[in-house]
């Protein structure tokens, strides 16, 4: 079988190179950005003056499950 010449993968019918580090990397921070704003935003909604640290622990959740959500809806392991 042949291979691919950048990414040495097997070079079939349907082949696409995967994305590079710089790519997902983007990809990841952008996520998880988004989803500590949410997690922000959504403790500022509830609470008139919030803690500091649960600014930082809602915006810390948020980043999770806004990662999480994305793997779940692209079906990435990684």
């Amino acid at each position: 079988m042949a291979t691919c010449p950048r990414c040495f993968g097997a070079l079939t019918e349907n082949h696409k190179c995967p994305r590079g580090v710089f790519s997902r990397v983007s990809d990841a921070l952008m996520t998880a950005g988004i989803g500590g704003i949410g997690g922000w935003l959504f403790i500022l909604v509830i609470e008139e003056r919030p803690a500091g640290a649960l600014i930082l622990a809602a915006a810390a959740l948020g980043a999770v499950l806004a990662t999480a959500v994305r793997q779940a809806i692209l079906g990435h392991s990684r």
